[in-house]
């Protein structure tokens, strides 16, 4: 039996519109009505940390009943073919909620809060919803503490801050047998640079709507991620012959 190929795909912001999730960067995106500057961004949080918190907890709140669209399901379905990592730069828990079983969070996550003070120890994450943050469990209290007594704030990698999974993304990406991007703009680093560490003559594809600029050969599906999806499962269907 032929060895199955390794998958690797980085998803941005793209891969959830059809879920409903309104862009952060598109005209008529968050950052449109909530400066990027006061939400995602240390400065911002060490100023107002009682703002930050209410617009995630906006944000959960908003979400919570949003699901996986065709896209999603279609990316966990070639898991049957093929060995399978997502790594993403969406904060959302709709890879997961899918089912893909190897999710790698570039950004963070938006139903985690962390320690203000040591942001990366799982020691101090708590998992949302939680029972004692009010009728949801999604919306936390300004004085919400972590268990090494600092402020709770989202798990979330601000504008400036490292991007502490990027190493093990980067491992995965070394070792795709095919690398396949979905919904972004290849503009946000450090991610748009996982593409860079793909061995040459590894078959590349990009399902995105928009023209997209990038260094590699790539194949460009100029379509959205569900539609993407199913030609490009056709695709790799024919081409691998699975």
């Amino acid at each position: 039996m032929a060895e199955r190929k390794k998958i690797v795909v980085l998803t941005g912001a793209g891969m959830s519109v059809e879920s409903g999730l309104t862009t952060f960067r598109d005209a008529g995106g968050l950052w449109d009505n909530y400066p990027v500057e006061r939400v995602a961004t240390h400065e911002g949080w060490e100023a107002n940390p009682n703002y930050v918190n209410d617009f995630y907890n906006m944000l959960r709140v908003k979400y919570k009943d949003v699901q996986p669209n065709e896209g999603h399901l279609l990316l966990k379905e070639l898991e049957k073919d093929y060995d399978v990592v997502v790594v993403t730069q969406n904060v959302d828990a709709l890879h997961e909620a899918a089912g893909s079983s190897k999710v790698i969070h570039l950004h963070g996550e938006m139903m985690k809060m962390c320690s203000s003070r040591d942001v990366d120890n799982p020691r101090y994450w708590v998992s949302l919803p939680h029972e004692g943050f009010g009728e949801t469990g999604l919306e936390v209290p300004h004085d919400a503490k972590a268990e090494d007594g600092s402020l709770l704030r989202p798990y979330i990698v601000f504008f400036g801050e490292g991007v502490p999974n990027m190493y093990d993304a980067v491992q995965e990406a070394q070792t795709a047998d095919i690398f396949i991007i979905i919904g972004t703009s290849l503009n946000v680093y450090p991610a748009a640079g996982l593409v860079q560490y793909v061995k040459a003559g590894t078959p590349i594809y990009l399902i995105d709507p928009k023209p997209v600029t990038a260094k590699q050969d790539v194949t460009h599906l100029m379509c959205g991620a569900s539609e993407g999806m199913r030609l490009l499962r056709e695709r790799l269907a024919k081409e691998y012959k699975v």
